[in-house]
């Protein structure tokens, strides 16, 4: 399996956010509130990136081997998709509420704090998770050896 490009990340994030910025659009449009995300939604991503990283580092450990014994190559490989998985949902839910975001922030109408406070939260946390996600797919790599320098150097995950 091949590495998460940012061009990936990159589109999620833009197409995420333009479909946020369009539903909120759609809302105004048809007399509806704005959407406006949960305070628990940005707090449950940053404790679904902190647990993502967890599982990464006993992979890490054996990886650099700082640590003894072999990792099962079955958690190693679920660790890597779901640190695959968390970038590019980090990506959609941080894009989605970031285009909510610059919508509300680009209306003529003063917006209560609590609003704003929620919607900030939401798009740190899914930033958070795009980048937990890329670091555990990163800690998930071996480094390279030195019989790999002289075949092309290229790093291979646990």
């Amino acid at each position: 399996m091949k590495r998460t490009r940012i061009s990936t990340v990159v589109a999620f994030l833009v197409v995420a956010g333009v479909a946020g910025f369009a539903f909120d659009s759609a809302l105004v449009a048809t007399m509806h509130p704005v959407a406006t995300p949960a305070i628990t939604l940005g707090l449950v991503l940053l404790a679904i990136a902190a647990i993502v990283i967890s599982l990464a580092v006993p992979v890490f450990r054996v990886a650099r081997g700082r640590a003894p014994g072999p990792i099962d190559a079955y958690y190693a490989t679920r660790v890597v998709l779901i640190a695959k998985a968390s970038s590019l949902a980090g990506g959609i839910l941080g894009g989605f509420t970031a285009g909510l975001l610059v919508y509300t922030l680009t209306r003529g109408v003063t917006v209560p704090a609590s609003s704003l406070i929620t919607t900030i939260v939401a798009v740190v946390g899914g930033v958070v998770l795009l980048v937990a996600g890329l670091v555990a797919e990163f800690m998930c790599t071996v480094p390279p050896t030195d019989d790999d320098d002289r075949t092309g150097g290229h790093h291979q995950r646990v």
